[in-house]
């Protein structure tokens, strides 16, 4: 691993007023991120206690905080505690502004946290006159906005469990998902907005109704104030809210895998272990405090919109954003920070490099005084990227690349409010998390690339796969490669000098020519150089007895490949990562698939380039575009 850059740094006085000071202070130990990990490792069950105390969980903790055994899968924490997830979220019930709601065409809400109460009081009485009771399951295909928060709420107030995605999604993704999990209600939309556009997908929900028989009711969100039955719901009479607490493990979100493989794994997370590792990333590592505006670009069908909306629990304002980050120009959402006054500002790295390569420069344009801290998400943040963060966007700002993802609703790795940043770096692990990096062998890495991996439980795994009754499915997908260590999928590497770790892409896409591993995030990083390249996938293929590597890439509007660019990139990637990530094959095409959360799908396009079926297009956003990689005349040769 190179000498990384540091590219910013924490302040002793922002340090010493931090959440995590306090925290650290209160249990004797030093103000060093490296020590106070090792302390949260080894000493797991004092650590989850003190973050039960000092975010103010509501609920019973009861005796038992670890009940540990040998089958990482089997330990269960706090197994004798109860909660309600809705209550924590709602242990504010006064003025302060709870939740802002924008959408493209400029429309604003805002609720106080008071008004957020009395909504989801009056929504949930409802919940119960329809008989939805503890462990039915709620589907809802709804945007993002204050509507489907409160739906959210209620939902898990009395029990029920919650599901989503967002209304882009095709019948044929939504019945994938739903018809799974026989959900007993419906909340549907009839209509979103995207890039200037609306969608009418009442016929899409009425298809959805007809196919699934387990649905018994049906509440809509309509723009049409007769037929809206959110708005109906809340002229109501309020009252306070019924919380229903349950044990720590009681199912609260089923969650969707995003992968093209295959019809999406149903990961089931529990209410208690939600709870506490959302409230230990908020306040402990993004140092979350009820001044704060918190954003963060996603959809309902994405787990930082689940991740978003635990903002609740540590008394913050929430902006809602629905709609597409680039309409009606490209720094739209760097509008709302000035707007908002948002201070911890969320986006996926894409964004980050898209508003790069087309020249923003929000600190010539934009105040940004508000802005402490920017999240990325969803795909590695190149070096480059970080550069235009400080170059370009805001000099002081703190820039905490994470990741995680939907299978344990939150992080292993994320920032810290303690250490520096470091250019192309995450900060660091998540306390708690007994992170590593393995080789194939099992054995732990240092300054090599290897396989992410957390070799001890934690709260927020899940807690099964919904209709795997003897565990194989979820034994398969996280415990079948190490033994009693959880396998994530990443293909990482650990800074030695720093503590900081670098995502190099999935493990499953990493090209091997020759039988040397690389990351499909080392190429992507060369090609930042290109103000020629929109965007690009790059796979293996499999040929002559090995693997070769093949590089799509888009161009910007009328540029056409030529041997000189085909030259440039490929001396580009000797220079800089090494002879053997040089591409075999350098193709050009008009669009790249990508997930609904915006990752490349790099597995479809390796699927189809290999002559297989992609099973499930419905998980991205733009399937259409598979057709230029099948049969692609210049991989034949």
């Amino acid at each position: 691993m190179n000498q990384a850059k540091l590219l910013w740094k924490p302040s002793a006085s922002v340090i010493e007023k931090s959440n995590l000071a306090t925290f650290a202070h209160a249990r004797g130990i030093p103000l060093d991120f490296p020590i106070l990990y090792e302390w949260s490792i080894q000493n797991r069950e004092e650590f989850w206690n003190g973050v039960w105390q000092f975010t103010g969980i509501i609920g019973t903790r009861g005796t038992a905080t670890l009940s540990e055994s040998k089958p990482f899968v089997d330990s269960a924490w706090f197994d004798d505690a109860t909660l309600n997830f809705a209550e924590n979220l709602l242990k504010f019930k006064d003025e302060k502004t709870a939740l802002v709601e924008i959408n493209e065409s400029g429309e604003r809400l805002e609720l106080t946290y008071k008004q957020l109460h009395v909504r989801t009081a009056a929504l949930a009485r409802e919940l119960k006159r329809l008989g939805i009771t503890t462990n039915d399951r709620v589907a809802a295909w709804l945007p993002n906005n204050a509507d489907t928060v409160i739906a959210m709420l209620a939902t898990t107030s009395i029990g029920a469990v919650w599901s989503s995605c967002s209304p882009d999604f095709g019948i044929e993704g939504a019945f994938d998902r739903f018809s799974q999990i026989e959900p007993k209600l419906l909340l549907a939309t009839d209509r979103y907005q995207y890039n200037g556009r609306t969608f009418d997908v009442t016929e899409n929900v009425e298809s959805l109704i007809a196919r699934m028989p387990s649905i018994e009711h049906t509440l809509y969100r309509s723009a049409d104030a007769e037929r809206c039955d959110f708005q109906r719901l809340y002229k109501s009479e309020s009252e306070n809210v019924e919380f229903e607490r349950l044990p720590f493990n009681h199912p609260l979100y089923i969650m969707f895998s995003s992968g093209t493989t295959g019809v999406p794994k149903c990961i089931i997370h529990g209410a208690g272990g939600t709870l506490i590792q959302h409230v230990k990333e908020h306040q402990l590592h993004v140092d979350l405090t009820r001044s704060d505006v918190l954003f963060f670009f996603t959809t309902t069908g994405w787990m930082m919109w689940n991740w978003l909306i635990s903002g609740l629990a540590s008394g913050c304002t929430l902006v809602l954003y629905d709609g597409s980050p680039f309409f009606p120009r490209r720094d739209s959402l760097i509008d709302l920070v000035d707007q908002e006054q948002i201070s911890v500002f969320g986006v996926g790295a894409k964004y980050i490099s898209s508003i790069e390569h087309v020249k923003v420069k929000p600190r010539e344009t934009h105040d940004l005084s508000s802005l402490r801290t920017i999240l990325t998400t969803g795909s590695p943040l190149s070096h480059e990227s970080f550069d235009y963060v400080y170059r370009d966007f805001k000099k002081d700002v703190w820039l905490a690349s994470i990741s995680g993802g939907t299978d344990l609703i939150s992080c292993f790795v994320l920032g810290n409010p303690l250490s520096g940043v470091y250019q192309g770096e995450i900060q660091g692990p998540g306390l708690g998390m007994a992170t590593s990096v393995f080789d194939d062998s099992g054995q732990s890495l240092l300054d090599q690339k290897g396989e992410l991996v957390c070799t001890k439980s934690f709260p927020s795994a899940p807690i099964g796969f919904w209709n795997d009754t003897d565990g194989s499915r979820y034994h398969g997908a996280y415990f079948a490669r190490f033994n009693e260590t959880w396998a994530h999928g990443d293909f990482a590497e650990i800074n030695s000098t720093t503590g900081g770790y670098v995502i190099h892409g999935r493990s499953d896409a990493v090209l091997n020519p020759g039988g040397v591993r690389i990351g499909t995030a080392e190429i992507y990083r060369q090609l930042e150089r290109f103000d020629e390249i929109v965007d690009a996938v790059c796979v293996g293929q499999d040929w002559a007895d090995d693997t070769r590597i093949v590089l799509f890439i888009v161009l910007k509007e009328g540029l056409r490949l030529n041997k000189y660019l085909r030259k440039d990139i490929r001396a580009a990637i000797r220079k800089n990562a090494s002879p053997r990530h040089i591409p075999a094959k350098i193709e050009q095409v008009t669009d790249i698939p990508r997930t609904r959360s915006g990752k490349i799908a790099e597995l479809a396009v390796r699927e189809i380039i290999h002559g297989r079926e992609v099973k499930n297009t419905s998980a991205l956003e733009n399937p259409e575009c598979l057709v230029q990689f099948k049969g692609h005349d210049a991989l034949e040769s």
